[in-house]
């Protein structure tokens, strides 16, 4: 039985690593040297293009207990990283070329993996894991397409930031719906006019994140998400646009002042449990730093953690939720599996995670083996479960955050103790799950 992984960026590689060590055969089919995408220049495997950080390194940080689930999971990419890693503080981060090259020199010396140079464009027969990432090819993009259907494949991403709910002011944001109809479903965080003021003039003054060459091909047709359109662009047509927009009072009254507000930004749940929020409307191409200071002049948000900032650039991914199960198994046909960020996680470490999950799924399948669920309290779960189910308000991308998992049974008011003990649960209901398999 042979398994066809297409693309060696770090989805693909983690896969094919996962199965060829449980003695699958393996064909990687990786187009460069001979065609490279808009973003990548180096020859080797696994590169890292926008940053050489695979973020914090605690463990009682997000980024931290997803990297240390995938070290019990026999990740090559940890292996590559502790092998290159550079100095930089709290972060692990690495040597680009030499972390490339790592990965390419364990791949290629394999036994059970056979590298396959050149372009893939249609998605072949048998068994395969589809892990070529936010710039697939149009060529491919088109063959994904036919498969799930026009409708459940994007090519731009247009997010608006996500929040904690435990770091917002309660005692500023109140819960309502428009004229009381339904539930409470929102919280609402009213502005008189000088705040609506001093937010508007720092918005329109903010600077906006460049776009890479990449982003802008094809720009005369690009078209975002659901054709949301950049706050701050919104803001720019003149003072009062928002208000009769995103911002709009109507139908709500502040109970604090028994009036309405000047304006109000709405915050929609991300997840069924409520413990994270999106900023309603507030899709956004400014600089991270800038959406922090800016958005952080909202009343109630003063305090705020974002768990993701505002997106808008060109990514190609699947509606997951409805296609993909938590293997990142394609539900209407079992052969084929998906990977990477066209999964709908986000970041380099998220990315090679789930590429370590479809293979070790796929691995245990054609091994006999049952499939192992992570469970939901694990980084890794949690993820896998966000791409199989997603969020009331629609799905966009997520990398790891503490958001995503369950809370703890009992309250732990300080941060970093809570973080803590939500890791160790993770990590022991990790253990639990494999010795189980």
């Amino acid at each position: 039985m042979t398994v066809k992984v297409i693309g060696a960026g770090l989805a693909g590689c983690e896969a094919a690593w996962q199965l060829a060590n449980s003695g699958i055969s393996v064909e990687l089919y990786e187009m460069k040297p001979q065609k490279y995408t808009p973003a990548h220049k180096y020859k080797g495997y696994a590169e890292l293009v926008c940053s050489n950080s695979l973020k914090a390194e605690r463990l009682e940080s997000a980024a931290g207990l997803l990297k240390e689930e995938m070290r019990r999971l026999g990740s090559l990419t940890m292996q590559a990283a502790q092998a290159t890693k550079v100095s930089a503080g709290g972060a692990l981060a690495v040597s680009r070329e030499e972390f490339s090259d790592f990965v390419t020199k364990k791949i290629t010396s394999h036994p059970n993996i056979k590298v396959i140079c050149g372009e893939v464009t249609d998605i072949p027969d048998g068994y395969v894991v589809i892990a070529t990432g936010p710039l697939t090819s149009d060529a491919l993009s088109h063959s994904i397409q036919e498969l799930v259907g026009q409708k459940y494949l994007y090519f731009h991403d247009a997010a608006a930031p996500i929040v904690t709910a435990d770091s917002l002011d309660r005692s500023l944001v109140f819960e309502a719906s428009r004229y009381d109809r339904g539930e409470a479903d929102y919280l609402n965080c009213p502005m008189n006019k000088e705040e609506y003021l001093e937010f508007y003039n720092q918005l329109v003054a903010a600077e906006s994140a460049p776009l890479h060459e990449f982003e802008l091909e094809g720009s005369k047709d690009f078209k975002v998400y659901e054709g949301c359109m950049p706050i701050e662009v919104l803001a720019r047509r003149g003072e009062d646009t928002m208000r009769f927009g995103p911002l709009k009072p109507v139908g709500l009254i502040d109970p604090r002042t028994g009036r309405r507000p000047y304006a109000v930004v709405q915050l929609r749940k991300e997840n069924n449990e409520g413990t994270l929020y999106n900023l309603v409307g507030f899709q956004t191409n400014l600089r991270f730093g800038e959406q922090k200071r800016v958005f952080s002049l909202i009343p109630g948000l003063g305090e705020a953690e974002f768990v993701r900032y505002g997106v808008m650039h060109r990514n190609t991914y699947l509606n997951s939720p409805g296609i993909l199960d938590r293997h990142f198994c394609l539900i209407e046909d079992r052969r084929i599996y998906f990977a990477g960020q066209m999964t709908g996680v986000e970041g380099y470490i998220e990315s090679a995670a789930s590429g370590i999950y479809a293979g070790m799924s796929l691995s245990r399948r054609l091994n006999g083996l049952s499939e192992i669920t992570l469970p939901g309290n694990t980084m890794l779960g949690a993820l896998s479960e966000y791409v199989e189910k997603g969020s009331p308000s629609g799905f966009q991308p997520m990398g790891s955050n503490m958001g995503i998992l369950p809370e703890l049974p009992e309250r732990i008011r300080n941060k970093q103790e809570k973080y803590a003990a939500i890791s160790q649960r993770a990590l022991l209901s990790l253990d639990e799950a494999l010795s189980r398999g």
